[in-house]
């Protein structure tokens, strides 16, 4: 019988904690059972991937107090691992849970903890107080150019990084043809696609509504990305056409130019399928979004801006577009490595037989 392994997923600004486990989770489930314990609301995305999972609300959206959420957290994650009996536990996020340490506490079987710490956070940032040591393993997800990288912690713990971690692999990636008719769009025309967020933490209207109207002055037609798990959608303009759709990656070459936040998986993405991008940092988080952004700008055509002024937002679409122009006729493919889920699976895997054999 395979061992399982349970994904604890934080629900962040944007879906990149889901991602990342559903990234690693497709990569074990020919030798491993893999099981969700979800704070993020979408579950019908998760169940799409042919996973089951469980939804627990995320404390940003709880009436409860810190103390009674953990609390709460504790009994339930418990419930699960009672009930699945998984030999490894991964959790995803920046800040492991007193409620998550209080149920692998008292959770009797044998059980491997890793924590999947991604982490490039601003230097004002606070950094994690949890001992890395409660750990079996700490998986560092790499920024654009990361190679893999094996060391110990100073407790002990094994620490590995590895290079970006991406749901699809290059050749799940529709052409520009193919992701045109499967979203029944015009060949010779020219589109932006816009993901600025989910806008739970940073309102985009205004940003995305002057946006809007520099690339539509600029003759391309518009698609506004709506994420699963977005409580407020932004008004759009006549002509702006919605998009609901996940993995979005899979249809990213269908458009001229992409123009969005950058966080970790977008930024991971737009380099993976070379589509010129404006990126616009969400500076209201502790991640370094800016430096991430900068990063992508070095492998493909991509600009950086804040776009939080008429100026600005006129200049960077100015400089896109300049840069679409010059990258009409070639596919932008920069050699990276991009292979960490593959690399993290195999360490999930080694972990799971390990205990389902110790």
């Amino acid at each position: 019988m395979n061992p399982s392994i349970l994904f604890f997923n934080i629900n962040g600004s944007g879906l990149g904690h889901l991602n990342r486990c559903l990234a690693y989770a497709r990569q074990v489930q020919t030798q491993a059972q893999p099981y969700f314990f979800s704070l993020a609301s979408a579950m019908e995305v998760i169940h799409s991937f042919g996973f089951e999972g469980d939804y627990f609300v995320s404390h940003f959206w709880s009436d409860n107090s810190t103390f009674a959420w953990n609390s709460e957290l504790a009994l339930r994650l418990g419930l699960v691992l009672e009930h699945i009996r998984p030999q490894v536990l991964v959790f995803d996020g920046p800040w492991p849970y007193q409620g998550f340490i209080k149920a692998c506490r008292a959770y009797k079987d044998d059980l491997a903890l890793v924590w999947s710490y991604r982490g490039l956070l601003k230097a004002e940032a606070q950094k994690p107080t949890v001992d890395p040591d409660f750990f079996d393993l700490v998986l560092r997800p790499g920024e654009l150019g990361a190679v893999p990288k094996e060391s110990i912690l100073p407790g002990g713990t094994r620490e590995l990084l590895v290079p970006p971690v991406c749901l699809l692999a290059d050749h799940e990636l529709y052409t520009r043809d193919q992701a045109r008719q499967k979203l029944g769009l015009e060949l010779d025309k020219k589109y932006a696609l816009f993901s600025l967020g989910p806008g739970n933490i940073k309102d985009v209207t205004s940003i995305g509504h002057g946006l809007l109207h520099e690339f539509t002055q600029s003759g391309l037609t518009i698609l506004w990305a709506r994420p699963p798990i977005a409580v407020r959608d932004v008004e759009l303009p006549a002509g702006v056409q919605p998009l609901s759709m996940y993995p979005l990656v899979r249809y990213l070459r269908a458009f001229d130019v992409f123009v969005g936040a950058a966080g970790y998986n977008t930024c991971c993405e737009v380099v993976q399928a070379g589509i010129p991008s404006l990126l616009v940092p969400n500076e209201h988080l502790a991640d370094d979004q800016t430096k991430r952004a900068q990063m992508v700008a070095q492998h493909i055509p991509a600009i950086v801006s804040g776009c939080d002024t008429k100026s600005k937002q006129h200049l960077a679409v100015k400089e896109i577009l300049a840069l679409v122009e010059q990258n009409t006729d070639t596919l932008i493919k920069p050699s990276l490595p991009m292979h960490g889920a593959q690399l993290a699976a195999k360490a999930l895997l080694t972990l799971a037989f390990g205990v389902a054999t110790g």
